[in-house]
């Protein structure tokens, strides 16, 4: 009885010692986007930018790979207006171009139309922007709530502005 608890620990410890020495697999490269105290303060100049026009709207800001860095809302921002900000941003960088641009498309282009309307996480009204560097999307900012998506976009475009010589 003995010997055959030893050979089960013996062989127990010899597949934890195999899994041991298997070289974990590499960590996937971090996602670009602004870092998290850029993000903050664009959030804040769109935000700063709708109460100054006495809209109540809230802004999102997300990396390239669609992680929500930052989220922020006025007091009395809408449950939709924030949802939408989100929404918006990931828009924008999923299709690489404004929404406010896909707005208009999706007038005339009905694939665009098709895709957008298939997914719920997308939304296709102004308010969201790509985060540019070089060309390169690197997230993207999306104002939901104001009263007209024209509105919202002129706020993030605020945001954007504010930190735009910052962003890497």
């Amino acid at each position: 009885m003995n010997k055959s608890l030893v050979a089960v620990a013996l062989a127990a410890a010899a597949t934890l010692n195999v899994h041991a020495q298997t070289p974990a697999a590499p960590a996937p490269p971090a996602a670009r986007g602004p870092a998290l105290d850029v993000a903050l303060e664009a959030a804040r100049a769109a935000i700063e930018s709708c109460r100054e026009r006495d809209q109540k709207a809230a802004v999102s800001v997300v990396d390239s790979a669609g992680v929500l860095r930052v989220l922020l809302a006025t007091d009395g921002a809408s449950p939709r207006g924030v949802s939408s900000s989100t929404a918006k941003a990931v828009t924008a960088l999923h299709f690489k171009a404004p929404t406010s641009l896909l707005a208009e498309r999706v007038k005339t282009d009905k694939d665009l139309a098709d895709r957008i309307a298939a997914n719920a996480a997308y939304n296709a009204r102004a308010g969201g922007i790509p985060l540019l560097v070089q060309g390169e999307v690197i997230g993207a900012v999306g104002v939901g709530g104001a009263r007209g998506s024209e509105v919202d976009e002129a706020c993030g475009l605020v945001g954007i502005e504010k930190v735009q010589a910052r962003l890497l």
